[in-house]
Formats: structure tokens, sequence, C-alpha cells
């Protein structure tokens, strides 16, 4: 799935962090250059409209749903959109 908000490493980590403890979830790769994330998952304890669910609850949009507001603003600026001041730290 795209996953346009991620901006570094950084995205990446806490992604594969937060997911690797969902049920149903069984590999989780995030590739911030590209822009992707790429979830392998039992289809009978989640789907895909969960894993989307559960990547905006972190704070980043996946697809057509768009990241959750509060967790958005909790992200290290480095994590955030360049409209909003972020991007990579180098």
């Amino acid at each position: 799935m795209k996953t346009p908000t991620v901006q570094c490493e950084e995205c990446k980590g806490r992604i594969e962090k937060y997911m690797s403890h969902e049920d149903g979830i069984v590999k989780i790769n995030v590739d911030y250059k590209k822009k992707t994330t790429t979830v392998t998952y039992l289809t009978d304890r989640t789907n895909i409209e969960n894993i989307k669910a559960m990547i905006a609850n972190v704070g980043y949009d996946a697809d057509d749903v768009t990241a959750e507001p509060d967790a958005y603003k909790r992200l290290p600026i480095c994590c955030k959109k360049p409209e909003d001041g972020g991007g990579k730290k180098n």
C-alpha cells in the first residue's frame, strides 16, 4: 500500500514496531524511499482496512485512510509532512 507521509528511518521503525505487536500481522516492511508499506497478514485475523487504520493510528496516511490527527501531532518533526516543516534530518 502507499504510505506517502513516511519521511525517514524513524518513521519506518515507528510503524514496524507498532504493527509487529498487532494480532494477525506476520511481517511488515516500510520503504520510506518508495513511500510504500508491504504487509503479510493472516486473513482470518485482520484485513487490509484494519491495517490501514492501524497505520493511521500511528500518525501516517495509508492509501485512502488519513492519519489520525492527534497521533500525527505527536510525531517528531522529522516524521511530519514537508509542508509542516518535516522531512529528512539531513
